[in-house]
């Protein structure tokens, strides 16, 4: 399918693996143009070059920390005039309620919800003033099914899928669209550190900690980063402009729900 967005410039942060780069890659494929954010250089380079070699689209390469301002400033000024914002960082630390003290749910809010605010504060007028724009911010399945041991994501995620749900409402008129994809269980970094720690927990191997978890999941695997960023390029498209504040969760069924 032409997704109808071929020339077109995306900012995608924390992009250089993952589902964030699931997301670019599929991008990349549409003939999107790409700015590149994460922190580490290394990594963040040689996926802007594979892109690059790929797919024949521009790509640009920020490393900067975006939850920083000064970070942030740089990634946007670096960026220009952007089409299509996909906002993605990594989740906290788990742990347990009583554990968190104001300093740890001050930094999550910071990464997970004011960071995606403030990107889309800063693009948001210029989608508007050209008549079309996406946004896609890439939460968790927590904000549908909170997960006890992720509580400062839960809050965090929470927050920010309220704001998306009435600014969404008020940019529509403009021809920009803004909604959420919800990630289950991804075969990513995340998952292989939670599965790490329920491994410590339990006293049994990683591998068996996962198949744990995958027995829970209906499809009964883990997803992947190119079938999710296949998703997120389809609400960037042309043909997505009539999806609105939605949140499309990608669990591969675990959570057990009639609507």
């Amino acid at each position: 399918m032409d997704l109808g967005i071929a020339g077109k410039t995306a900012l995608v942060t924390a992009s250089s693996k993952g589902l964030g780069r699931g997301c670019a890659e599929h991008l990349a494929a549409a003939g999107v143009n790409l700015i590149l954010n994460a922190r580490s250089e290394g990594p963040l380079e040689e996926t802007a070059a594979a892109l690059r070699d790929a797919h024949g689209v521009e790509v640009t390469a920020i490393a900067a920390d975006i939850v920083s301002e000064e970070g942030r400033a740089r990634v946007l000024a670096a960026a220009g005039h952007v089409d299509i914002l996909v906002t993605n960082a990594g989740g906290p630390s788990p742990g347990s309620w009583e554990d968190w003290d104001r300093d740890d749910f001050i930094k999550a809010l910071d990464a997970n919800m004011l960071t995606p605010i403030a990107l889309m504060q800063a693009l948001l007028p210029g989608m508007i003033d050209q008549g079309w724009g996406r946004v896609v911010n890439i939460t968790s399945q927590s904000v549908k099914s909170p997960i006890p041991a992720l509580g400062l994501s839960n809050s965090a995620r929470a927050g920010l899928t309220g704001f998306v749900a009435g600014t969404s409402r008020q940019v529509a008129p403009k021809g920009v669209t803004i909604n959420n994809l919800l990630p289950g269980i991804h075969d990513t970094d995340r998952s292989i550190g939670l599965d790490t720690g329920v491994a410590s927990a339990n006293d049994i191997t990683r591998e068996e900690a996962r198949a744990r978890r995958e027995a829970t999941i209906p499809a009964r695997r883990y997803g992947t980063a190119s079938e999710f960023g296949a998703a997120c390029a389809f609400l960037c498209s042309a043909h997505a402009g009539f999806i609105v504040g939605q949140n499309l969760l990608l669990d591969g069924g675990a959570l057990n729900s009639t609507l």
